[in-house]
């Protein structure tokens, strides 16, 4: 992996994965934002698996248990960030801070 940006709020890392290889299970306290860029993998959210390819998107909340595992070579864009809260706006509608 490489990291491409550390804001300290924002951080994306690039992943890339031979067939077969992959990460077990873990959590993370940030918003998380999958990219795949090329090839496909196997997600697997909470226990249940998510098959990815190339162009798909995934958003994981907070503290989802998840895992990957590459089913042939592929890379990925990891986008993690700390979200501020989300407020009510006029309108009932909500929408979060900008993190400075």
């Amino acid at each position: 992996s490489r990291t491409l940006l550390d804001t300290g709020n924002l951080r994306l890392v690039l992943f890339g994965f031979d067939a077969g290889q992959e990460l077990t299970e873990h959590t993370s306290p940030h918003h998380a934002v999958i990219q795949v860029l090329s090839g496909s993998c196997e997600f697997q959210l909470a226990g249940r698996p998510h098959p990815l390819k190339a162009g798909d998107v995934l958003h994981m909340p907070p503290g989802l248990p998840h895992a990957v595992k590459a089913t042939e070579r592929f890379s990925m864009l990891l986008t993690l960030g700390k979200l501020a809260p989300a407020r009510p706006i006029e309108g009932g509608a909500a929408t979060a801070p900008a993190v400075t």
